[in-house]
């Protein structure tokens, strides 16, 4: 009988003597995915804190809207998706919980330095940093929770952890927010970054390697599947395909809407920083939360019956969004516009659960955290990427004739126009999907 330990190297054992799972318990296993949800939380809290912050920054930098866009989006999107690749292909052989712990470190320390730089060049910089860091946090983490749920619940798992994006949002707007209308925009980077390495510490020394492939009893090779041939099994799957192109336009309209909508509300309805941070921790952030946990929850309740659930409620919750994006923007009144902003933060990260576990779903164990890596580098190149830095763009075009309302109508030809465009591939994938999953490997 062959034994596997943290480093997934196997040892001799006697057969009386089984496997040990350091998972066995519910405990333990909500206690990790718990953790991993908190750093993924840390996660989005550093990279959208900018958001909230980027008027006041624009005014002390002098900044254009295309490079606070280019800030936000394309430029930390570049280096998050090229590290990615690396670090995931590392985490597919190698300890997952130490990666994660270091990136989490990295990350933290290089938002805390955001709020020391003195000119754009500098600021630029120090988010490349924390792009490349965060490459590190979700691939072993999404490799971790497949290991200890089992594929049932690993939907709803995956939901719970992604979460953290929008609890991440929350605080970052909430606490963003306020610390900059009393502190400043420097002050607030450096009170939400420095926390990060208690957590790094705690990562470390708390959260156990889990054993691949454990629950689904099956003995993974120690040999790793070579890159080309995770992308080649993968572009393979149309259902991938589609799921992927999917998932990037959705996190389009998410990343356009979440990087920008702090200034639309600022430029077209004149809402101080500290106010609209508590509304957006609760539309975007609260709500958002509820809405992707509850989709894995449901996706998983309505799979037995049909897998292709895993792909039609994401197109659903898709298109009921897109009238509702439309009208937020456009509405007159600033509390009504909020109020329709509840429908669209509820329901933009509803795919991120099921598109993750199904990804897993067509991969075998040892191309888990690629298969993440894969799926996030389309992911944020087009959502990430292009989201906020074309609507910064589209804005820049269109002030000289709109003015103050440039950024409201780039938004409005931009957001609802890639959701609607997104539920249609998310259709798309569902038409071979059952077919894919079944002939996925071990």
């Amino acid at each position: 009988m062959t034994k596997l330990n943290e480093t997934d190297k196997p040892v001799d054992t006697l057969e009386d003597k089984p496997i040990e799972n350091p998972y066995a318990s519910k405990k333990a296993r909500n206690y990790a995915l718990g953790l991993l949800t908190v750093v993924y939380s840390f996660n989005f809290i550093d990279r959208q804190l900018l958001s909230i912050l980027q008027e006041s920054i624009k005014v002390d930098l002098s900044l254009s809207d295309s490079q606070l866009g280019l800030l936000t989006g394309f430029a930390f999107a570049l280096f998050y998706v090229t590290a990615g690749l690396p670090i995931a292909r590392l985490a597919d052989r190698s300890n997952r919980r130490n990666i994660v712990a270091v990136s989490i470190g990295l990350w933290s320390f290089m938002t805390a330095l955001s709020g020391l730089v003195q000119n754009y060049g500098q600021l630029l910089a120090a988010r490349v940093g924390v792009g490349v860091g965060e490459a590190g946090g979700s691939p072993p983490s999404h490799s971790i929770v497949s290991d200890i749920f089992p594929p049932e619940s690993r939907a709803s798992a995956l939901a719970f952890y992604s979460t953290g994006v929008n609890i991440g949002i929350l605080f970052g707007f909430l606490f963003g927010g306020w610390l900059n209308e009393y502190f400043g925009w420097r002050v607030a980077f450096m009170v939400v970054g420095l926390p990060g390495l208690l957590i790094a510490i705690l990562v470390r020394f708390t959260l156990k390697e889990p054993i691949r492939g454990l629950l689904e009893k099956k003995k993974v090779s120690d040999v790793q599947v070579p890159f080309s041939e995770v992308v080649s099994l993968l572009w393979s799957r149309l259902s991938f395909r589609h799921l992927a192109l999917g998932a990037g336009l959705n996190a389009f309209a998410a990343y356009a809407s979440v990087n920008w909508l702090a200034s639309f509300f600022i430029r077209s309805h004149g809402m101080s920083t500290g106010e609209l941070g508590t509304w957006l921790a609760l539309s975007t952030g609260l709500l958002g939360a509820i809405g992707v946990f509850a989709g894995g929850v449901i996706a998983d309740k309505l799979a037995p019956r049909d897998k292709r659930w895993y792909v039609w409620l994401p197109a659903l919750v898709g298109f009921f969004s897109v009238p509702f994006s439309v009208a937020m923007l456009l509405v007159p009144g600033q509390y009504t516009a909020l109020i329709l902003s509840m429908v669209p933060g509820l329901l933009f990260n509803v795919y991120l659960g099921t598109s993750i576990a199904t990804a897993h779903g067509l991969v075998g164990s040892r191309m888990r955290a690629t298969a993440s890596a894969i799926l996030f580098l389309i992911l944020n190149i087009i959502g990430l990427g292009l989201g906020p830095w074309l609507v910064g763009m589209l804005s820049d075009y269109l002030a000289p004739s709109l003015g103050v309302d440039s950024l409201r109508y780039a938004m409005v030809y931009l957001i609802p126009t890639v959701l609607f465009w997104s539920s249609v591939h998310f259709y798309l994938a569902s038409r071979t999907l059952r077919a894919d999953l079944a002939a996925a490997p071990d």
